[in-house]
């Protein structure tokens, strides 16, 4: 049996008032309870110098000064160290399906404390009814770059017996650096600790959506999360809707409109079959016969699974928008070569596909959608970053400025100079 105020039990962890150092009980409803116990859990097994030792039955200010002190500011060894005890209750080895489970209640609490504390920036907490829990989706992504004893990797049922050490969970935080952030978002908002590194604007972009036209998203909170951090750092600020379906209907002509010269932005595609992907454009689009982008632009993946695929130099087929053409392709593509694109949108809207025999030449980037050819009703583009800077509207010389002799000739016919006086003569160049 458990003490009052304790926690007990490693299988069925329950929280009831964790005695918090003094001024930090008022975590409340910010954290989801299993998230607590691991926290307090973490840090009542570590001394003042952050040492391991046996656990005490409250979190002293030293432990609690400790604790996050690695967490927050510690090396990869540091953290794996607390981390270790937030998995383990006896702070030893653990299976790699404890570590999953961790993920998990780390990857749902980042979605419950960012809607408790509203700071979802405009976002949705769940995705569209009917889609994967994006919670396990990331949750797996983030495990899968976890390198288990041996050299294997977290890829499916088979590796979740598998041992891991504090060894193991080390490497895995140096690797996945979602996790460190993700506890820093966890630990900033759920104690609103005032002194903060971590930049939340950066981490959860706004949604900017005009509202009188307000939509449902393809992406929830943590899709916006995960592919935003793959961004440049200068863009990462604020999302703007270029282009939806649902509002601006099934076009190729209103999507080349509405995203031409509009700056780099994502591309976005839900598949009849429900697989969720796209690509970054790092450069404004343009409607032209040639490849165009450079090297910042990738494709990556949503539903059923999360990844992101960046350029493997083999070519410069980055980005590529034409129509009107009858000699060749007209549609918005992203990696490969025509007929054969990482990334096909045809111009006979509705209709694409993802060619990856085994992999996209200029992305690396499996098969994205569920099938080679593929369907598709749903499609956003998201302008990303500051708005481009409109370009000055260059003054032209008419011929009657330049040339006084043609100025002489029509006034010797008879002709008067309808615009004397109506506009500005352009300042010599």
């Amino acid at each position: 049996m458990g003490c009052p105020g304790c926690i007990c039990g490693s299988d069925n962890r329950q929280v009831s008032s964790p005695p918090w150092p003094s001024g930090f009980g008022h975590v409340g409803d910010a954290l989801p309870s299993e998230m607590v116990t691991r926290l307090f859990e973490g840090m009542r097994r570590v001394d003042g110098s952050g040492k391991a030792k046996g656990p005490s039955e409250r979190v002293s200010q030293e432990q609690f000064t400790a604790s996050m002190s690695h967490l927050l500011k510690g090396t990869a060894e540091e953290k794996s160290l607390v981390i270790l005890n937030m998995i383990s209750a006896s702070g030893g080895p653990v299976k790699a399906r404890d570590v999953h489970k961790f993920t998990e209640d780390l990857v749902g609490s980042v979605v419950h404390v960012l809607n408790y504390r509203r700071q979802l920036r405009g976002w949705s907490q769940k995705p569209p009814p009917g889609s994967p829990s994006r919670v396990q989706v990331l949750a797996a992504q983030l495990c899968s770059e976890m390198r288990l004893q041996g050299g294997g990797k977290l890829l499916g049922p088979q590796w979740l017996d598998h041992d891991c050490d504090r060894a193991v969970l080390e490497d895995w935080v140096f690797r996945a650096h979602h996790v460190a952030t993700f506890l820093s978002l966890v630990i900033h908002q759920g104690f609103l600790l005032l002194r903060s590194s971590l930049e939340l604007a950066t981490l959860v972009p706004e949604r900017q959506v005009d509202p009188q036209r307000e939509f449902a998203s393809i992406l929830d909170v943590l899709s916006v999360i995960y592919i935003n951090s793959h961004l440049p750092q200068e863009r990462r600020l604020r999302w703007r809707l270029l282009f939806a379906t649902e509002l601006h209907g099934n076009s190729f002509a209103q999507l080349c409109g509405r995203i031409a010269h509009g700056g780099p932005c994502l591309v976005l595609l839900e598949d009849c079959d429900g697989h969720v992907f796209g690509g970054f454009a790092s450069c404004s689009w343009e409607v032209k016969p040639q490849f165009q982008g450079d090297d910042r632009c990738f494709l990556f993946s949503i539903s059923p699974s999360m990844a992101v695929y960046t350029c493997t130099g083999y070519n410069d087929h980055y980005m590529y928008l034409n129509q009107g053409q009858q000699t060749i392709p007209n549609g918005l593509g992203m990696g490969g070569q025509h007929g054969y694109f990482g990334l096909w949108i045809d111009v006979d809207f509705g209709k694409g596909h993802s060619k990856a025999k085994p992999t996209c030449t200029t992305y690396g980037s499996p098969q994205l959608s569920a099938q080679e050819d593929f369907q598709f009703q749903k499609m956003e583009v998201w302008a990303v970053g500051d708005a481009p800077k409109a370009e000055p509207v260059r003054k032209t010389r008419s011929i009657l400025d330049i040339d006084p002799e043609a100025r002489a000739l029509l006034e010797a016919s008879g002709r008067g100079r309808h615009s004397e006086g109506l506009r500005e003569v352009p300042d010599e160049q």
